[in-house]
């Protein structure tokens, strides 16, 4: 009889690990000092061995320091190929030997990474986030929930002890949550709203703020005048996306969401949550009913017969992994090595 141990993991303070894929040691070096370019109330550089003294503009923090933020605070630190890192409040952040690391109980970050920058990793206690090329923000709660939601670019996150792997695109976040102990599917979100986020707002334009506002357009564009979406409610018989009846705007969608590109499937989504957000909950099922139909992998196909690549192995499906449990239920009595298990032979 086969025993398979319990896989449990536990709420504890997220750690985030940032390691970035270089070619060359040159490049790693780059990775092993910050600069503070901006400091939002109270932070402090915690030097190793030393005392925590206040952060200051231009400075550069080095392997084996550490940048803390108080209560209602942020820094923002750049290093050498242009990676950005912003911080939240009661944050810390580590320079280590292995390039960068950020210690979080609960709070908030925002990563820039460029796209010749090479790629990074962001580790969330149970999940890990490869990006490459990339912007994200993240949030954890106290209570160890973690949201994760990509601005522009892509990630392919992993549920690291259990094997789930999804990937989630510009305009999507995911949720880790840790009773459940998954990943859950990917959600369509307002870019436009996450631009109001202190780690945005408050700080100077992100270089990749051009495409982020690239993405924000996909999304309105959908819902626009004579876009798809209209054109397609109007042959419904509605006058408007606004006056359509559920039923009108779902027939709409759905004509549209069977001969859209998969990889344009999400923008189509985002616009239309954003053009009628009470039926999001509906337009969620069209779609993801659409993607189980079609079919995703290496030999994907859209809808006018072009193959699709999709990035291995991070797939665009979201798959249900149940945890292990311990079986049998009742407990075993063990038996000496000397004294095998006798058998009972029956008639």
């Amino acid at each position: 009889m086969n025993i398979r141990p319990r896989c449990i993991l536990l709420v504890a303070p997220v750690a985030f690990a940032l390691a970035n894929w270089l070619p060359n040691d040159a490049a790693a070096a780059d990775l092993q000092e910050a600069k503070v370019t901006q400091v939002v109330q109270e932070v402090k550089v915690l030097p190793a061995g030393g005392a925590a003294r206040p952060a200051t503009v231009n400075e550069t923090v080095r392997q084996g320091n550490a940048v803390q933020t108080g209560s209602q605070s942020r820094s923002e630190l750049t290093f050498k190929d242009q990676t950005i890192t912003r911080l939240g409040e009661k944050t810390i952040f580590n320079v280590t030997g292995e390039g960068r690391t950020i210690e979080l109980g609960s709070g908030q970050f925002l990563l820039y990474v460029p796209k010749k920058a090479g790629g990074a990793k962001v580790k969330m206690g149970a999940v890990t986030a490869a990006i490459t090329g990339t912007t994200v923000l993240g949030n954890v709660t106290p209570s160890g929930v973690i949201e994760f939601t990509v601005l522009e670019g892509s990630a392919c996150i992993h549920l690291d002890r259990v094997g789930q792997t999804l990937q989630v695109m510009a305009g999507q976040m995911v949720v880790y949550d840790p009773i459940a102990m998954r990943l859950e599917d990917p959600v369509e979100v307002d870019l436009q709203q996450e631009l109001s986020s202190p780690l945005i707002r408050e700080f100077r334009q992100l270089p990749s703020a051009p495409l982020i506002e690239e993405e924000i357009q996909s999304q309105h564009q959908v819902a626009a005048p004579n876009g798809d979406l209209d054109r397609a409610v109007r042959a419904t018989g509605a006058a408007s996306i606004n006056t359509a009846t559920p039923d009108q705007f779902m027939h709409a969608f759905s004509s549209l969401v069977v001969r859209y590109d998969p990889r344009e499937v999400r923008t189509l989504v985002a616009g239309a949550v954003r053009a009628r957000p009470d039926l999001a909950n509906r337009i969620a099922a069209a779609a993801a009913g659409v993607r189980r139909v079609r079919g995703y992998g290496k030999d994907a196909k859209d809808y006018k017969g072009k193959e699709i690549a999709i990035p291995e192995p991070c797939p665009p499906e979201n798959a249900f992994i149940p945890p292990y449990i311990i079986s049998p239920l009742t407990p075993q009595v063990p038996v000496s090595p000397e004294q095998p298990p006798t058998t009972t032979n029956r008639p």
